[in-house]
């Protein structure tokens, strides 16, 4: 029997709705021991089916609430399988689920656990939300700080305490299925009250959505409800609220145990008989006799808990495996600390009774340190439950779930109800026999405000019902993304040139020779963003040829500067911040920022992110940007294009983020990829002839697990050691110097003109196949590209247009140095084109990032061909000679 029920005698708490309203609840012997009935003032549904076992309206022990949490997860996990469940994310429904959700992940094993909210926060996105229908307040909130938790293709767990109708959950299904489709959904839920109509219902919209969607319950039945219910509930709960407020008495009602002073001391007329007490808030009216024992703040005792740095306070962010790893170590000295707090007597005559109450959406904490501290004290009573916003009626009656209720004002400052009430059931007198010599309250501490210890607060309404009231502050937990990093201590650039939203990696080895980062790869299908390759140092006369290369170019680059920046400014936002992508996209993005102030005397803001083939953008970085600028406002920038495929991956990366546009602004785009451009002219670009040193002196971007975490920016270096070398002001500077005029910028042409084609991506697959390579990702088209190959693969041969004069100098002498032979060839739509060796076909990093199988890389999931057909290989296009080897790099 439920300790609920035996406090009131062996009389199921649900039999005064039964019996008054004719709601019949059907089903195993268990689903009494969990559920009771009470009523409430909704105008969807009147009745409430109230848990024993969730820890929120009947204070239950805390092992109890934990264990039904934990079952009920086993039941999710025997159902998923292990792999599977090992792969899931949990999600609990706000507020009365949270830590039931919280505690079913326990149970599942999973990774992640996110709870829904009501509570916004300052500087973290709205991932998502969902409607609840039938709930007093509807919307949901998800704040994750990793969007990652709902875009993966693991199962996804909904946590409920009961699914009545299934309304809200396929709500929310629909919208989570709609931004990111997953295979499979599982519902998990203490009670499974749906009638066979709503069972279809929820079979249909799976169906309808092409998933698939399972529930799990500890105990599932039915609920009867006459056709006038709605009607009689509502006239039911004014007529008791008129009784309580005149001191009437209510027929049938029983005086209880609540009537001996839950509404108040010396001077306060007890409840009307069968009517559960309410201490109101002030601002509805208070109760005078409130206020006798009173406890000022003065009076309330604060408990150092100790919370460990970094975890946290609960799900509204997202809580990781490791989280619950460190918080379960710490436990017991809270526990403790609480404990010494409470200064409970050695020998009691009776066990003391204990409560730990938690606030609204904050259940999971609190309840794992009540636990903890009933395993600490087995000789006292231990309890836990926890404030709420919905309004229940209290009826002092053995036969109804709701003995008393305690009315305070909100502290916590959420966005939908700031001001409206809060409540504390069955605390007050009602099931118990005695009052409890301590109540603990543990709330946050964004919600350690004036109002929680304001007279009729919270703190205030639990002083008359308890000797001693402790207050116990848990930190709040707010998802912070670090400040951009800037030069000189990181990167060669003035500080207001560009911020890096980058982790620095600048002590850590990540350097390998190419051959053996390529080896690595084919060995164990390692990406190539989980190393850096060993920095090119070029030989004098590769230098001359930059600076000459320089001399000769500065002028075009800085035309196409002016046109891609006239564009934006144009199309795009009157006020862009400017995020290029690093490293190659920042020295476009500083000279954009320079043209803008040069020609507009605009001062933009500019940062610097990584993206990563295969992984996508950086989404700690994606959340930074969002949290100070209008995403809106933001624009991508990069060098140039290949074949297109980082703006493919942007345009697929910013599916889970729609208030970015997924555009792509490049100073050339020879592969017609984009329709932001200064030219679509394959002409050298120096900045791509060196690595780091005309890059501020950073690195290619890292991604690797065991350096960066959940909440960091992907990595880079700063490679201090070589500013001898450094020539990045130096580019800049040359280029700046040589700016138009600004009424004499081309106007770009229209719109309609600059149609993406993908004539570039059409051509590589040409290309592929006239050579037998069998992966575009191992053919590397344009001057920028080819030069990189050079610099960082193992290259195979180049192919370049017949007749390209000094745009390859550097091309040319980099394969002399190599061994690489270049050759020529006619209606080559690009200046050149890199081959990667074969040889390391198995290794070379496919579509997605990671080793290309058996020497074809497939293309990534869903990605269908991105412009034309590929033709027949051209007749232009040479078959390839023998294999011939290529030296290593100087």
């Amino acid at each position: 029997m439920d300790a609920h029920t035996a406090a009131s005698g062996g009389t199921w708490s649900g039999e005064w709705v039964e019996s008054r309203l004719g709601v019949e609840l059907s089903g195993p012997a268990e689903l009494r021991d969990l559920v009771g009935l009470a009523l409430r003032r909704n105008p969807r549904r009147a009745h409430l089916l109230v848990s024993t076992v969730l820890g929120k309206h009947v204070p239950q022990r805390p092992s109890r609430i934990h264990g039904a949490g934990l079952r009920l997860g086993g039941l999710a996990r025997d159902l998923l399988g292990a792999d599977a469940a090992a792969r899931a994310v949990v999600l609990g429904y706000a507020e009365t689920a949270t830590g039931l959700g919280h505690s079913v992940a326990d149970g599942l094993g999973a990774a992640a656990y996110l709870h829904s909210t009501r509570r916004p926060v300052a500087g973290v996105p709205r991932a998502a939300g969902f409607e609840e229908e039938h709930s007093h307040a509807t919307e949901h909130l998800l704040l994750p700080a990793d969007p990652g938790l709902l875009t993966g293709d693991g199962p996804l767990v909904l946590v409920d305490d009961e699914l009545s109708t299934g309304r809200t959950l396929r709500n929310t299904i629909a919208a989570l299925h709609g931004a990111r489709p997953r295979a499979r959904y599982v519902v998990a839920a203490l009670t499974d009250m749906r009638s066979e109509e709503d069972r279809r219902a929820l079979e249909k919209s799976a169906a309808d959505l092409g998933t698939r969607v399972d529930v799990v319950s500890l105990a599932a039945g039915t609920v009867h409800l006459p056709p006038d219910v709605l009607h009689r509930g509502t006239e039911l709960v004014a007529r008791h609220e008129r009784l309580a407020e005149t001191g009437g008495s209510a027929a049938g009602g029983g005086a209880g145990p609540a009537a001996r002073g839950a509404a108040g001391g010396a001077g306060a007329a007890p409840p009307a008989a069968g009517v559960g007490a309410t201490t109101a808030p002030p601002r509805a009216g208070g109760d005078a006799g409130a206020s006798a024992r009173s406890t000022d703040a003065a009076q309330v005792r604060r408990i150092a808990l100790g919370w460990p740095a970094g975890v946290p306070d609960g799900g509204r962010h997202g809580f990781s495996a490791a989280h619950r790893e460190r918080l379960d170590a710490a436990l017991p000295a809270m526990a403790a600390r609480i404990a010494e707090a409470l200064a409970l007597p050695g020998t009691p005559a009776e066990p003391p009774r204990v409560l730990l109450l938690g606030t609204e959406e904050l259940m999971y904490a609190p309840l794992r340190l009540a636990a903890a501290l009933e395993d600490l004290l087995p000789g006292a009573d231990v309890r836990f439950s926890s404030t709420t916003r919905s309004p229940v009626l209290p009826v002092d009656h053995p036969g109804y779930a709701i003995r008393s209720r305690l009315a305070f004002p909100a502290h916590d400052n959420p966005h939908d109800d700031p001001d409206g009430p809060r409540y504390a059931y069955n605390v007050a007198g009602g099931d118990t026999s005695d009052p409890y010599d301590a109540i603990v309250a543990v709330t946050d501490s964004a919600a350690d405000t004036p109002a929680l210890h304001a007279p009729g607060g919270l703190l205030d309404a639990l002083a008359p019902h308890t000797p001693r009231v402790l207050l116990a502050v848990i930190p709040s937990y707010v998802p912070r993304t670090a400040e951009p990093l800037r030069g000189p201590a990181f990167s060669s650039y003035a500080p207001d040139e560009v911020g890096w939203l980058l982790k620095d990696l600048s002590d850590v080895a990540l350097e390998a020779p190419t051959e053996e980062r390529e080896e690595a790869i084919q060995r164990g299908g390692a990406h190539y963003a989980e190393s850096l390759p060993v920095e090119y140092q070029p030989s004098p006369d590769y230098v001359r040829l930059f600076h000459s290369a320089l001399d000769a170019t500065a002028g075009r680059i800085a035309d196409a500067v002016a046109t891609v920046t006239e564009t934006v400014l144009a199309e795009r936002s009157p006020r862009p911040v400017l995020v290029s992508l690093a490293r190659a996209g920042t020295p476009v993005g500083i000279l954009m920022r320079r043209w803008a102030r040069h020609a507009h005397g605009l001062d933009l803001p500019h940062y610097a992110v990584s993206i990563v083939r295969g992984r996508g953008i950086d989404t700690t970085a994606l959340r930074r940007l969002a949290a100070h600028h209008d995403p809106a406002d933001v624009v991508f920038v990069d060098g140039w294009t290949g074949k297109g495929a980082i703006a493919r991956e942007l345009a697929a990366a910013l599916r889970d983020f729609p208030a970015f546009d997924p555009r792509l602004a490049v100073l050339a785009d020879p592969g017609r990829c984009v329709d932001t451009y200064g030219t679509r002219e394959d002409f050298l670009i120096p900045s791509a002839c060196l690595n780091s040193t005309v890059s501020g002196l950073i690195s290619r971007t890292v991604l690797r697990a065991d350096l960066i975490g959940p909440a960091d920016y992907h990595g880079a270096k700063f490679y201090r050691e070589l500013a001898g070398d450094d020539l990045s002001g130096h580019f800049l500077d040359a280029v700046t110097a040589r700016f138009p005029a600004p009424a004499a910028v081309r106007p770009m042409p229209a719109a309609a003109e600059r149609t993406p084609t993908w004539e570039g991506w059409a051509a590589v697959e040409r290309i592929s196949e006239a050579y037998g390579i069998g992966d575009v990702n191992l053919v590397k088209p344009g001057v920028g590209e080819t030069t990189r190959v050079m610099l960082r693969r193992v290259p195979w041969r180049v192919l370049a247009r017949r007749g390209a004069g000094a745009d390859l100098d550097h091309v040319r002498l980099l394969a002399e140095q190599r061994g690489v032979p270049v050759e020529e060839t006619d209606d080559l739509p690009y200046t050149c084109v890199g081959l990667i060796h074969p040889r390391y076909t198995r290794g070379a990093t496919g579509a997605d990032g990671t080793a290309a199988a058996n020497g074809t890389a497939a293309r990534a999931p869903g990605a269908a061909h991105p412009g034309p057909a590929p033709g027949p290989a051209s007749a232009s296009v040479p078959r390839p000679a023998p294999d011939t080897p290529g030296k290593s790099a100087p």
